[in-house]
């Protein structure tokens, strides 16, 4: 995902080959991340328990999907479809839409995960020790085990699979929540697209029959209605004070930072005003009116750079209106000035303080399960109303640990910088171990 704090590791580069070094180097870096996982307490390997556990939820799928079929809301004939980097390895979410006389409805489907991995496994246990994925270039940390991640919660094309579901009517003028839904159904996903191959079918609505093995699923049309609903999303929430702090946006990464962060609102919106219950939301503090005076005239400083008159009086939307205008050479500056100033995003038991980056006045996770232990949390307080006794603790260890592996990517980027290797590439391309000659 892309949103504020959903940026897992980037998709292969189509057409480039991957990074290659010699097997010494190979050791080198296998030497450094055993030193950072012992610095961070970043658990590797998952216990032999937990994989049996994991292993044994994989068996007889099919079957129990079946006899879930009747308690749940049936949405296989619906046109669905996840969008991905191209080197995903399981796929959580997946959309779809319509447009009606007086109404968008936009489905967001995410794996139920929780239907797999609850409070009484070891896989519960052991996501709540590590709290989320651990993402450094080309090497992943698992916060659940890909035998169970990679199969039966992946939302792969033509087979069913169990979801939670977040239907979403908007208005057609304003795209408000007109009425929210929070379910669990069964889906089948139709097609899993790259992000470059969505792209490809906005601009050749004809290329999307290559991509499906029915011809008779209507996927070009639902993505051009999907994005047209999505640009509006965007457009209304830089509007509206949303930080948007980059501007080189394409429409199949919009496509997808819209629909999850709407899908996120409006759970945590059912949560807390329809319900009035904890969960772990997302509060993300504002810098002082100070500080964000010195962030707005390091970038008024910056060569070739103007903040409109108009906009210096909300900081968000001036970095948004000066960073659509700036020079290209500028770009990194202004996005350094803005982070510099601003807390870290945090998660806690209720909502109140709000976000500031987003503009939100209430905001969690819901679209990630398999890789945020927030995530799974709050899919399990939507279908219970069961709030964990500890949810206090967990909320401040989510964020440790969140904040443990950001700092654990920055020192590995920094590591393979030094060590003369260019840590984007890594990120983007892998890595290939090649004999020395």
């Amino acid at each position: 995902m892309t949103t504020e704090d959903e940026q897992a590791q980037a998709g292969t580069i189509e057409g480039q080959g991957p990074v290659e070094i010699d097997e010494e180097m190979a050791r080198h870096l296998e030497n450094k991340r055993d030193e950072l996982f012992e610095k961070f307490e970043i658990r590797d390997e998952f216990p032999a328990e937990v994989m049996a556990e994991a292993e044994e939820r994989t068996e007889g799928v099919q079957q129990e999907i079946a006899d879930e079929i009747d308690e749940r809301r049936d949405l296989r004939e619906m046109t669905t479809w996840t969008t991905d980097p191209i080197d995903a390895q399981d796929f959580d979410d997946a959309i779809s839409v319509e447009k009606r006389d007086d109404e968008y409805v936009l489905w967001v489907h995410i794996a139920d995960v929780s239907h797999y991995v609850n409070p009484e496994t070891a896989m519960w246990e052991e996501a709540v020790e590590r709290g989320n994925t651990v993402y450094l270039p080309d090497y992943t940390i698992h916060m659940l085990p890909p035998v169970l991640a990679e199969t039966v919660c992946s939302l792969v094309p033509n087979e069913d699979r169990l979801a939670h579901t977040v239907e979403m009517h908007l208005d057609p003028e304003t795209l408000s929540y007109e009425d929210i839904d929070i379910y669990k159904s069964v889906i089948e996903s139709d097609a899993r697209l790259t992000y470059s191959e969505a792209e490809d079918i906005l601009d050749d609505p004809d290329s999307a029959d290559d991509m499906l093995e029915d011809t008779d699923v209507d996927l070009a049309e639902k993505t051009e209605l999907v994005w047209e609903l999505a640009d509006r999303m965007h457009e209304q929430r830089k509007e509206d004070g949303s930080l948007v702090l980059n501007p080189a946006r394409d429409r199949a990464h919009t496509i997808i930072e819209e629909c999850m962060l709407k899908a996120n609102k409006a759970v945590t919106h059912e949560l807390m005003w329809d319900r009035g219950v904890s969960a772990m939301y997302r509060v993300h503090p504002q810098p002082s009116p100070q500080e964000w005076d010195e962030a707005l005239q390091e970038i008024q400083d910056l060569d070739g750079v103007s903040i409109p008159g108009e906009a210096w009086d909300d900081p968000r939307k001036a970095v948004n209106a000066t960073l659509e205008d700036a020079p290209g050479r500028q770009l990194n500056k202004i996005q350094r000035a803005v982070m510099f100033v601003m807390p870290r995003a945090k998660y806690m038991s209720d909502p109140f303080g709000g976000h500031h980056a987003l503009n939100f006045e209430i905001y969690g996770h819901f679209t990630s399960p398999i890789r945020r232990l927030s995530d799974l949390i709050n899919h399990w307080i939507v279908h219970t109303n069961d709030v964990p006794e500890d949810l206090q603790a967990l909320c401040k260890h989510a964020s440790d640990q969140q904040k443990d592996a950001e700092q654990c990517e920055r020192e590995y980027k920094q590591f393979l910088e030094e060590i003369g290797l260019d840590a984007h590439a890594v990120n983007n391309r892998g890595i290939e171990v090649v004999e020395s000659e």
